[in-house]
């Protein structure tokens, strides 16, 4: 009897374990995606709360007012930011795009002149080989003139499309803004009223996740943002120096793709510097590899103060989350698998999942029990 109720309550904790992971991965993300704008509204009251408490005990005006001034303030300042630089990336795209076709004849041209140069080296190779070789050179045909397909390019309808979704992109900013406003101003009734509907067990819970998310994730994102503007900075400074076209973008491009886990600024760096190389342009390609060394030392100076431990998952561990992460939610999701991989193993750490694998050790050890004759 004693051993049919110890079961019963592995079976609860089992099956409220297995409810609660399929609806974080299941239905929390869509419950989000619907409220989204409520979701940026809360994170933007967020930010702005500590100003807002800074100007309730200095300034000593009233709540209402200041939440209004700050999220004003923090609205202006990031649309502000955001239009410059989406206006500059626009620019360079639209630029970018009109000069595709000189963009892939060089392009082509360039691999061609290589191609020349290693017609020694490409005689040797096994013949094995030489078809894997020419297969990449057939496929990189393909995709350039796939991509110069008059398909890729948006129609006239689309880009009504496109027009007709601005009144809703502005319904969405204005319910944020005001969501974000009531969020401060409201901050206190908002959490009274929670406590009284909610159990406290919850509330316990969702404050440690809360603190855990915000140590891990925040501490993380940030870390990694500020190594992503400076890397990007740099690499801007030395294409401008480079005489690269369109080089804020491709700064932009390569920054972002060090930001992803087990990417780098060489997965764009060490090709192109090989293919200068290749064509003569020995100054250019030297110049290309300084830029890299620049950025990899910059980086490896600031990511251990910058992000430290909070990471704290071994790499082989970051490679899982971050595939799981792809697999589910693309780019996306190796985006966002570490940090939340970082907080699952924070909850390992801290014992929430102690009573589940405890019921396994448990199920696991009288079943071999019960194997012995």
């Amino acid at each position: 009897m004693k051993n049919g109720i110890i079961y019963i309550k592995i079976a609860v904790n089992l099956v409220i374990f297995v409810l609660g992971l399929l609806f974080a991965v299941f239905i929390l993300p869509k419950i989000l995606g619907f409220f989204m704008p409520f979701v940026i509204g809360w994170i933007i009251s967020v930010i702005a709360n500590p100003l807002v408490k800074f100007l309730e005990k200095k300034v000593k005006i009233l709540r209402k007012h200041s939440s209004a001034i700050i999220i004003i303030v923090v609205i202006v300042a990031i649309v502000g930011v955001f239009y410059a630089l989406i206006s500059l990336i626009v620019r360079e795209a639209m630029q970018l795009i009109g000069d595709l076709p000189n963009i892939y004849k060089s392009i082509e041209q360039q691999l061609n002149e290589v191609s020349d140069r290693l017609q020694g080296v490409y005689a040797l190779l096994p013949a094995g080989l030489k078809n894997v070789v020419d297969g990449m050179n057939v496929n990189i045909s393909e995709y350039g003139s796939k991509l110069m397909s008059d398909d890729n390019f948006p129609s006239i309808s689309q880009a009504g499309t496109y027009a007709r979704n601005i009144i809703e992109v502005l319904l969405m900013a204005i319910i944020t803004v005001l969501s974000a406003y009531f969020f401060i101003a409201e901050r206190d009734n908002i959490s009274q009223n929670l406590k009284k509907f909610v159990p406290k067990t919850i509330i316990k819970s969702y404050a440690l996740i809360m603190d855990n998310f915000k140590t891990a994730v925040g501490g993380y994102f940030k870390a990694q943002f500020k190594i992503m503007i400076i890397i990007m900075l740099i690499l801007f400074i030395g294409f401008e120096l480079l005489k690269v076209d369109y080089s804020f973008l491709l700064a932009l491009g390569i920054a972002f793709l060090d930001f992803l886990p087990f990417f780098g600024t060489g997965a764009v760096i060490w090709p192109w510097a090989l293919v200068e190389l290749f064509t003569g342009n020995y100054l250019k390609a030297v110049l290309l590899l300084a830029v890299y060394l620049v950025c990899q030392i910059v980086k490896q100076v600031l990511q251990p103060k910058m992000v430290g431990d909070s990471i704290g998952i071994n790499p082989f561990a970051t490679l899982i989350f971050m595939f799981i992460g792809y697999r589910f939610m693309s780019v996306l999701g190796m985006i966002i698998g570490i940090p939340i991989g970082m907080v699952l193993v924070k909850f390992y750490q801290l014992g929430m999942f102690d009573r589940v694998i405890r019921g396994f050790k448990i199920i696991i050890h009288d079943i071999n029990e019960f194997r012995k004759f």
